[in-house]
């Protein structure tokens, strides 16, 4: 149907489709039971809260899947409505840091070298490219190369006076809104910092970026594990961890220190997927080629034994590196081999993000006790 063609959806069509969903056990609909707030529309996208009284409610997945399936049945088959239901809670009643971002994605790597950051970029970019709003943070606060990648090596985000706040203004290229301290450091000297000052650059980064609304905000974290992850998880509610690795063995051990350190008790993160970089080596005269140069299948196998998602195998290939150097990601060349590789991945992180928000209450962020 043509977008002039379509009805004009209004609030009421909202909840009129809503008042078919009961609450399970009980003759009521979320409606009466004053479920639905912040009701948002805009063209044939649709988004609203679905608030419980209790984060342990059992029936969370169950209600906002009856939700989305009560909107595309009443309202229309083509609006926009998955991952677009935010779980709320009466008594949750903290203000949010970002309170415009949907999701908050870390990007980790057990070890370094195994281009961690050149998947954050060209992740960020699939997604801008399918549609999403994104912004990419680089807390890799010793090496920061963001700045690089999207050839802003000599720019400086300007700052904005917003309610009396001092804000930095993230700069923007191929649909993405990035910053990093790479920015606000002289980048011909080593940047030698003890771990709170490391940690309050990532902390006014994070509360001072001006990122408005964003689907997906993706932090590239430093290698290993760091008083920086703590941070991290101690400043903002993190939706899921997606953690880099090649096919070598000695970055696979690395990566199951990494995935324990987000899913123990006190951290509490998802892990959302595994990401096996450099799979295989493929030469531009050569496209139908595999060479595997570091092992073959070791991000999937080792992705089988940990029960966690294996969300793509991305080649190596000439024009990565190329990428990379000249500022312009390789996600952009979406006919290419790699390319395609960055699209299948950040759509499997799209899904992985929807199942994992429909499954679980949204992460807290994490007060560590002294004792």
């Amino acid at each position: 149907m043509a977008d002039s063609q379509r009805k004009l959806i209004v609030p009421k069509d909202v909840t009129d489709a809503l008042r078919t969903v009961k609450y399970p056990g009980s003759e009521e609909d979320v409606v009466k039971l004053e479920m639905p707030q912040e009701i948002r529309i805009a063209g044939q996208r649709i988004s609203f809260s679905l608030v419980f009284q209790k984060s342990n409610d059992p029936n969370i997945e169950t209600l906002v899947v009856a939700c989305e399936e009560a909107i595309k049945k009443y309202v229309g088959a083509e609006v926009e409505i998955e991952d677009n239901i935010a779980v709320k809670f009466i008594h949750d009643m903290e203000r949010p840091v970002l309170p415009n971002v949907k999701n908050i994605i870390a990007v980790a790597s057990g070890k370094g070298g195994v281009g961690k950051s050149t998947v954050a970029v060209n992740l960020a970019v699939a997604l801008a490219n399918s549609g999403a709003k994104v912004g990419l943070l680089d807390a890799d606060i010793f090496g920061p190369s963001i700045p690089k990648m999207f050839g802003a090596e000599g720019d400086r985000p300007a700052g904005i006076k917003i309610d009396d706040r001092e804000m930095i203004n993230p700069l923007e290229k191929y649909g993405v809104k990035f910053l990093s301290v790479g920015f606000f450091v002289d980048t011909d000297s080593a940047i030698i910092w003890r771990g709170p000052m490391a940690s309050n650059a990532l902390k006014q980064l994070i509360s001072e970026g001006n990122w408005g609304e964003l689907d997906y905000l993706l932090i590239d974290l430093p290698p290993g594990t760091s008083d920086i992850h703590l941070t991290l998880v101690q400043s903002v509610p993190v939706t899921g961890a997606v953690i880099v690795t090649t096919p070598q063995d000695v970055a696979l051990a690395d990566v199951v220190r990494g995935a324990s350190m987000f899913q123990s008790k006190s951290i509490d993160v998802p892990v959302l997927g595994l990401i096996e970089n450099m799979a295989w080596f493929t030469p531009a005269e050569l496209p139908e080629n595999k060479y595997y140069i570091f092992g073959k299948n070791g991000g999937k196998n080792l992705a089988d034994k940990l029960g966690l998602p294996l969300l793509g195998q991305i080649p190596i290939v000439q024009s990565i590196r190329e990428g990379g150097d000249n500022g312009n990601p390789i996600a952009n060349e979406s006919e290419s081999v790699t390319g395609v590789s960055f699209a299948e991945v950040a759509a499997a992180v799209k899904h992985r993000v929807h199942i994992r928000n429909i499954q679980m209450a949204p992460t807290k962020k994490v007060k560590i006790s002294r004792k």
